[in-house]
């Protein structure tokens, strides 16, 4: 689904939202033959939540910009939480590990805890490097390897980055890039795993220049 929209394909579209659409039948179906519930309680489920979430539209209430709509948003929502219940708790847990980061990292942004400047998770990147750099078993190199990723993710938030679509738009410029080398050495004849590193390197310039 994610590539489908980068790519901008209508055609697929249709065809994944068809496949997203038969599997909330399907499990509506289900719960409807169970008793649990039917499609008409679905609509009115989200109908519900998106008039109460934008009083701005559906109400009286005036906002000045987006940001305001989202700390709107957000207070909505812990509204509609128990008391006791973290703002953290209903992000998906089963989200990509990247979005998931950035996605808690958005909400306690939310309540103010966050830093004052971009600069200041730049030093904190700095501190990460230089940490993972010190660690010595595996396991403090995964964690802080984890930690230095986490900060990233903070970093490409306040820059008002997706990481799951830049990470990608990385894949495919790397994809795109590397077939070219391949293709280079084809018609030169050439055996890429044989080249020094280099002759290799000199190849994936050639590449950045040719496909971006």
């Amino acid at each position: 689904m994610l590539e489908t929209l980068d790519k901008g394909d209508s055609e697929k579209l249709c065809d994944e939202l068809g496949d997203l659409l038969m599997q909330v039948v399907l499990h509506t179906q289900i719960a409807t033959e169970a008793g649990e519930f039917e499609l008409g309680d679905v609509l009115s489920s989200i109908n519900t939540k998106l008039i109460h979430r934008h009083p701005h539209v559906f109400g009286s209430r005036k906002v000045k910009d987006a940001e305001e709509v989202t700390l709107n948003w957000e207070v909505l929502k812990q509204e509609e939480r128990e008391a006791d219940v973290s703002i953290l708790a209903n992000v998906p847990k089963d989200m990509p590990a990247l979005g998931y980061s950035q996605s808690i990292q958005r909400r306690v942004a939310w309540v103010g805890f966050d830093w004052e400047d971009t600069e200041g998770v730049m030093d904190k990147l700095v501190e990460e490097v230089r940490e993972l750099k010190q660690a010595g078993s595996q396991e403090e190199k995964a964690a802080e390897f984890g930690d230095l990723l986490f900060t990233l993710a903070n970093i490409a938030r306040r820059l008002g980055i997706d990481l799951e679509a830049a990470l990608r738009g990385a894949n495919q410029r790397f994809y795109q890039r590397f077939t070219y080398m391949e293709e280079v050495c084809r018609q030169r004849g050439l055996n890429f795993g044989e080249l020094s590193f280099d002759e290799q390197n000199a190849l994936w310039e050639e590449a950045k220049k040719k496909v971006g």
